[in-house]
């Protein structure tokens, strides 16, 4: 017999023993005047929540400086970051805490999910903007980029697969 683990084993998810790390949703801090929430929820190709996911985010200051991925987890409360994790609870939902971006109208995301065997990229646009690879889509594609305003904030779900499937991103 062959005791071997199989391909779907090794891959994981593993995500919850080095992953999260605590402020990980606030990259903003917690009472600045122009923090705003951005969440969603993140939903398989059978329209299914995914309990188990993680979103990273990246995005400049409001000021357009970029801060770094460097130095980002240690958090002190009292400086914006650029950088954020959080996972998805049990509903599938994540939510952060953040500033606008400056000289760009996007968050910047990578998401884990189980079976991925690479987390995948796309962003977040706070608005409908003037935009290269907004630019670039037909409207019913470029939908799946833009956040909608709510209660809350903004929302945005990511859907990997299936109706409405978010655009991702391909880095070569």
């Amino acid at each position: 017999m062959d005791a071997r683990p199989t391909p779907f084993q090794t891959i994981g998810p593993f995500y919850g023993e080095v992953l999260p790390f605590e402020g990980g949703a606030a990259m903003a801090p917690p009472d600045h005047p122009d923090a705003i929430t951005v969440h969603g929820h993140v939903y398989d190709g059978a329209g299914d929540p995914v309990p188990d996911a993680f979103l990273e985010f990246w995005q400049p200051a409001p000021d357009g400086s970029r801060t770094g991925r460097a130095g980002s987890l240690a958090r002190n409360g009292a400086d914006f970051t650029g950088f954020g994790r959080v996972p998805t609870d049990a509903e599938g939902h994540w939510a952060v805490r953040t500033l606008a971006p400056g000289s760009v109208p996007y968050l910047s995301v990578a998401v884990f999910a189980r079976g991925l065997p690479h987390h995948l990229f796309t962003r977040v646009y706070l608005r409908e903007a003037s935009d290269p690879l907004l630019d670039a889509l037909e409207p019913e594609r470029r939908r799946t980029l833009l956040a909608e305003a709510d209660l809350r904030g903004y929302r945005f779900d990511v859907r990997l697969q299936g109706e409405r499937e978010t655009v991702f991103l391909a880095f070569h």
